[in-house]
């Protein structure tokens, strides 16, 4: 059998489909994530911080805690050998590259190095819902100031970033401890092992879902679950017990009465005085900058990440109701954190350098403001569409989309092969604020046609049932070309 004779095989065709943990997106998110980015930088900036970019990969080895210890680097990281043997990953967060960068050029930075960034980082982790392995984080951290008003000012930072990128107040908490304060009730309770610490922290870390009796069995034997599974506890004694109960729950009132209930539980202890010492600094910085207590409190009960952070440690809590888009609760809880890491450029230094800072999930933060109905207006809205009704004016519709472009509006000219009907059903998918239509007898009188889309849509939801602003608002126009970008600008609000 020759080969022109020979049965010819099916091409091959792959099946479309994204990794999993790796989400395709559209303008809307993309809008959504730019809206947000842009209104807490100008808030980093402001506070004097400056922008830094640092590469995608980073060297295994500087990426701290999550070096694995086997031959191949890909334990929680994507890493790839390079031509040098080396192994590179892809930054897993923005904190350790700066650790590294500020290592690399501590001899010629401003001390201390105030920095902001943000960028796509890479866990090699199991997705899951809302739980990607490629997503964007945005932080702020000082390095170089042991000071606690440092710390003061990135939570004071933090709130106003929050609140900048659609978060009003009351909408989110900023959720502050101490390691120290913990570390000397737990030496005052005599847990001195890493493993009866750890044990501990995973025990207060369930108060919200077990409530103190749960927690109370965690801390002392173990406990036996709804499942019979057996969860063996922290080992504690009553008295400690009771201890850690009182000093977790003592997140009551204001950051000033806080206080001095954590201090009626860790006075004595010298760490635990320290910690406290820190955290008065702190209220007291943030009185200063304006933080009342609804928008930053001391909360004991916060434990996640204390394993890794040094001493300050703060946490952002969503407080808005959210639903997803069948209308079921979902709970966000946690939208960023911080906290001081004074250990981590060290690592490369062998020299203490202390640090702190605070991050957060643009992209969470975006899926939590669309949840609870306040996505940036930026994020929903399309070009103006013109209308494309005869081949032969193809001219005049590009010159009425290159008026609305030389005056900032995004518009466009529709190229596709549909008649009017379905031009507009493909405006209104765009989400554009309105249509255009420019035929031959308004090209003849020097007029154009406008079609408020966007009054449509309020209307058809129900929303606009004020009169007035109907009656000023018509829904189709036709007016003097001359007159088009007032009109538009109209629409469109700006």
């Amino acid at each position: 059998m020759t080969d022109e004779t020979a049965p010819k095989t099916e091409d091959f065709r792959p099946e479309a489909r994204a990794p999993r943990g790796f989400a395709d997106k559209r303008a809307r998110d993309l809008r959504a994530e730019k809206s947000i980015l842009e209104a807490v930088s100008a808030v980093y900036e402001r506070y004097g911080f400056e922008a830094l970019d640092t590469g995608a990969f980073e060297y295994a080895d500087a990426l701290g805690k999550f070096l694995p210890d086997s031959d191949r680097p890909n334990e929680g990281v994507f890493a790839l050998q390079d031509d040098d043997d080396q192994w590179m990953a892809l930054r897993y967060d923005l904190t350790a590259p700066l650790a590294r960068f500020a290592a690399q050029n501590w001899e010629t930075l401003p001390k201390p190095f105030r920095r902001y960034a943000f960028g796509p980082v890479w866990r090699n982790e199991k997705p899951g819902p809302g739980r990607f392995r490629q997503f964007i984080q945005c932080d702020a951290d000082t390095v170089g100031s042991a000071r606690p008003e440092a710390d003061a000012e990135i939570i004071a930072m933090a709130v106003e970033g929050l609140e900048a990128a659609g978060l009003p107040r009351g909408a989110a908490v900023l959720k502050i401890n101490n390691r120290k304060l913990l570390n000397g009730l737990l030496t005052q309770a005599g847990a001195t092992s890493e493993g009866q610490k750890l044990a501990v922290l995973r025990a207060v870390d369930k108060l919200d879902r077990l409530g103190v009796d749960g927690v109370r069995l965690l801390l002392g034997e173990g406990r036996l679950d709804d499942s019979g599974d057996f969860t063996k506890g922290a080992g504690l004694a009553g008295k400690a017990i009771d201890s850690v109960l009182d000093f977790v729950q003592a997140g009551v009132g204001g950051r000033s009465a806080t206080l001095n209930n954590i201090a009626k539980v860790v006075a004595g202890s010298a760490e635990g005085d320290e910690g406290l010492e820190e955290l008065a600094k702190i209220d007291a910085a943030l009185t200063s900058l304006g933080v009342a207590d609804d928008q930053a409190i001391i909360d004991p009960s916060i434990v996640r990440g204390l394993e890794y952070y040094t001493g300050a440690v703060f946490e952002a809590e969503l407080l808005l109701s959210t639903t997803d888009e069948k209308g079921n609760k979902v709970t966000f809880g946690s939208i960023g954190g911080g906290g001081r890491y004074d250990d981590l450029v060290a690592r490369f230094t062998g020299q203490p350098v202390p640090a702190t800072g605070f991050s957060f999930g643009v992209s969470r933060l975006a899926a939590a403001l669309r949840a609870a109905g306040r996505e940036p207006a930026s994020a929903a809205r399309g070009p103006v569409v013109i209308i494309n009704f005869d081949q032969a004016h193809m001219g005049e519709y590009f010159a009425v989309a290159g008026q609305l472009r030389a005056a900032g509006i995004p518009a466009e000219v529709y190229l596709g092969t549909s008649g009017m009907r379905p031009q507009m059903k493909y405006a209104d998918r765009r989400l554009s604020p309105a249509a255009i239509m420019l035929g031959g007898d308004e090209i003849a009188a020097g007029t154009v046609t406008i079609k408020d889309l966007d009054l449509g849509r309020e209307l058809a939801s129900g929303v606009a049932d004020n009169a007035a602003w109907k009656a000023e608002r018509p829904g189709q126009q036709t007016i003097p070309r001359g007159d088009l970008i007032a009109a538009v600008r109209k629409i469109i609000g700006g």
